[in-house]
């Protein structure tokens, strides 16, 4: 039985990392620990956002929905996982969702673009969601999904550039 237990919290199961994603990228043989990538090299991979002057890792939404319905139930918590995923133009790898007694969801997305996540407390109408997204994703689509998905107005929305400031315009005309 406690394998079985491992296996459901996903322990030991393969990741699905290769080999090739181990290389390190403009290693420094000085500092072993150090690896530089341009942030403003636009053919790299990472998905860094780059936005009226801004390099950020991506968009984290934290959306409060407020006097909704439906937020303890799995199904359609996770129907409006894979909605925000379509509309938002991300791509989901995993979902997975959990039921508490006597009420209460909480679950994750994962995505290629990063998360969303939610716990909710349906006795008072109240799910707390994160919608974290980088690359061309557009998180703020979300707000109009769960509205419709709880069936409420009221979807409260607060936004935080993820690692905002610790590239800047300067930093790429210093190092040209």
């Amino acid at each position: 039985m406690k394998d079985a237990n491992l296996f459901q919290l996903g322990i030991g199961l393969e990741t699905g990392a290769q080999e090739e994603d181990t290389i390190e990228v403009g290693f420094c043989p000085a500092n072993a620990n150090t690896v530089t990538r341009d942030v403003f090299d636009e053919d790299r991979e990472d998905h860094f956002i780059r936005r009226d002057g801004k390099v950020y890792a991506g968009t984290h939404l934290i959306l409060e929905v407020v006097d909704g319905f439906g937020l303890d139930d799995e199904t359609r918590i996770q129907n409006a996982f894979r909605e925000i995923v379509d509309t938002c133009g991300a791509t989901l790898l995993h979902i997975h969702t959990h039921k508490f007694s006597p009420q209460g969801v909480s679950g994750v997305a994962v995505l290629a673009e990063s998360h969303i996540s939610v716990h909710t407390w349906p006795e008072i109408g109240y799910g707390a969601f994160d919608v974290f997204m980088c690359g061309d994703a557009q998180p703020w689509l979300a707000v109009d999904v769960l509205k419709r998905a709880f069936d409420t107005d009221d979807v409260r929305m607060k936004e935080l550039l993820r690692g905002e400031g610790l590239v800047t315009e300067g930093d790429a005309v210093a190092a040209q």
